[in-house]
């Protein structure tokens, strides 16, 4: 037989780079084996450098567990402490490649306490790998992998039976858990499962089929990853490109730069730009390799069309003949990431695509144990939980179903005063009632209402401990403006516990909902004009900020009664301090539960030093001063 012709570089990497792309995940039970099987795989496709190999005998001997025998887990176990404990805690990326296929893989930890690593390495895989322990069968975490993955959108699942070694090849063991799971998957919504028998510690059914088990006709696990067919839902759909860069290198060019992410595209192509609604034709498709006559899913392309359009980063060019829905309110999947609970109701940044939007949970439908699939009701979600949820957004974005396009449907929220990662979702559709809600002009408006009653409104927001004055001042200011001959309103804190917010405990769930409640109140009365006066606790920051957003600029002035906590306790008028020292009053702010002091006040009042009079006159001079 003749030699294969030497491949130049540059065919070698043109034949490299026409290969199609498998991301995976492996995930299953604490010691099933993934890193094993993962190291296994890069083995045995010979893709190891030899300092590597020298790296993992070295390793082997000190951290391995299999008696100076090479120790394949420890090629992703990347972390000391993954090592030392003989976990794996992070999501461990690896790219390898065959003559079929290239692959990118995410091991994935088996902890609870890490489902949220593991839905990230999910997020972007087409297949997860789900490994179990013959010797033990579906385990919890197996439910809770399988459950995240399948709200992920993963629709392949390789179920690996792994360590058949260790129950002796045994056919009806692998054919029990094989049923087993499939009647799992299936109640999940996944339909492609191939079960494959394992022994990823001695290489068996791994990258070449064994010998062992005759009883197994299927193939390799390997050769299922080079052949498993993929089907994406979003091939199926018109042409859609999230806007990434507004390219604009000199007056002559406008370009619109982004991943084609569904559909096609060619010149002369009608689109439609969302959410505002602008419909143009493409006039070039650019690259970095020239001009194109079309573009496909995948493709990173600059646009440029035959007119001049308002468009900007995250907005979205669709075809006209079938672009996607607009919306502000959706049903979400959403699992939540961040030590500190989600409360239905706080401000949070929606991130999806390019895109960059206010956004809060306006409803908990109900959570979901992870474990069991069980669903239970909510008012919060903690780490690692998963909750159903409605969705409100401060602007209408253009999106698909996460189950048609994960680009278009998928998202992050982002806290506003950390920029942290909190959570991750899903959207599934938009709520109706988007549809029916709409604004209606009104012929008199805000300025108007101010005009006839010879003011300027305003916001003047007091927030304080339980007995700091700010009700005292408040009131006092009040009297002063109404003598004034302002047009005033004061909402207290506890007057409208006693109607609006009479349904409302002392949560901090609550608490989001008292302030979110009584600023929507206070915007309607600044609209009418009036000066309107708000003295609650109003405890958190991202409250008082979510209030001041609704006010135009100039209008809302957060006024901090700085009273120490001492002062306030000795006062305690209504003997609450008290009540809450002895356990009778729970979620009491200043004893068990927080105070978050305002970090840029318009106006700082020392509580404890001055007089109410001379505190309320500092407020007067300050609104004048404004007005």
């Amino acid at each position: 037989m003749g030699r294969e012709p030497i491949l130049s570089v540059d065919d070698y990497l043109a034949r490299h780079e026409a290969k199609d792309l498998l991301r995976f995940i492996t995930c299953g039970s604490v010691d099933d084996g993934k890193s094993t099987l993962l190291g296994r795989l890069l083995y045995d496709t010979k893709l190891l450098f030899d300092d590597q190999l020298a790296a993992l005998e070295g390793d082997s001997l000190r951290h391995g567990t299999q008696n100076g025998e090479l120790d394949f887990a420890l090629l992703v176990d990347g972390l000391s402490a993954e090592r030392e404990q003989g976990i794996t805690i992070d999501v461990a990326y690896r790219f390898f490649t065959t003559e079929r296929r290239k692959f990118i893989v995410a091991d994935c930890p088996g902890h609870e306490q890490y489902t949220r690593n593991m839905a990230t390495g999910a997020s972007t895989a087409d297949l997860a790998v789900v490994l179990v322990d013959a010797r033990k069968g579906l385990l919890t975490q197996t439910r809770r992998h399988t459950y995240i993955a399948a709200l992920l959108g993963i629709r392949h699942v390789l179920l690996a039976v792994n360590k058949m070694d260790l129950v002796g090849y045994d056919e009806a063991t692998f054919r029990a858990i094989e049923a087993d799971y499939a009647a799992l998957a299936q109640g999940m919504g996944i339909t492609q499962v191939t079960a494959i028998p394992v022994s990823a510690l001695r290489g068996e059914n791994v990258s070449a089929r064994a010998t062992t088990m005759p009883w197994f006709t299927g193939t390799s696990l390997l050769e299922h990853l080079e052949t498993v067919v993929i089907e994406r839902p979003a091939d199926t759909l018109g042409f859609r490109l999230p806007v990434q860069w507004v390219a604009r290198p000199d007056q002559n060019f406008r370009g619109y730069a982004g991943q084609v992410v569904a559909g096609a595209i060619a010149p002369g192509d009608e689109v439609v730009v969302l959410p505002g609604g602008a419909r143009s034709r493409v006039a070039r498709i650019v690259t970095a390799d020239g001009d194109r006559k079309r573009a496909a899913t995948g493709d990173a392309i600059t646009l440029t069309l035959e007119d001049e359009r308002d468009i900007s980063r995250g907005d979205v060019i669709a075809a006209a003949h079938n672009p996607p829905q607009v919306a502000d309110q959706f049903a979400t999947h959403l699992l939540w990431m961040d030590e500190s609970a989600l409360l239905p109701g706080r401000g949070y940044w929606l991130k999806i695509g390019a895109r960059t939007v206010g956004a809060q949970v306006t409803e908990i439908k109900h959570k979901v144990d992870v474990n069991t699939q069980e669903e239970l009701a909510a008012k919060r979600l903690e780490l690692n939980e998963v909750g159903y949820c409605n969705l409100g957004l401060d602007q209408p974005i253009a999106f698909e179903s996460y189950a048609n396009c994960r680009e278009l449907g998928a998202f992050i929220l982002i806290d506003r005063q950390t920029n942290a990662t909190v959570g991750a979702g899903t959207l599934d559709f938009a709520l109706r009632r988007a549809d029916n809600i709409h604004w209606q002009h009104m012929d008199i408006d805000r300025a108007a209402r101010a005009r006839i009653k010879g003011q300027s409104p305003a916001c003047l927001w007091f927030t304080g401990l339980s007995g700091s004055g700010k009700s005292t001042v408040a009131n006092l200011v009040e009297k002063r403006l109404f003598a004034l001959g302002r047009h005033t309103y004061l909402l207290d804190g506890d007057n409208v516990r006693h109607g609006l917010n009479r349904d409302l405990g002392f949560t901090d769930e609550d608490r989001v909902e008292n302030i979110r409640r009584v600023a929507e109140v206070a915007k309607l009365m600044v609209d009418a004009g009036l000066i309107v006066l708000v003295s609650f606790i109003s405890p958190f920051r991202e409250e008082r900020r979510m209030a001041r957003e609704l006010f135009a600029p100039g209008e809302f002035h957060e006024v901090f009664v700085d009273t120490p906590l001492a002062v306030c306790e000795a006062r305690d008028v209504k003997g609450l301090y008290a009540k809450a020292r002895a356990g009778g009053i729970r979620n009491f702010t200043g004893i068990d539960s927080p105070y978050e002091v305002p970090e840029s006040p318009e106006l700082h009042l020392r509580g404890g030093d001055q007089s109410p009079e001379q505190l309320a006159e500092q407020v007067i001079e300050e609104l004048l001063r404004a007005q």
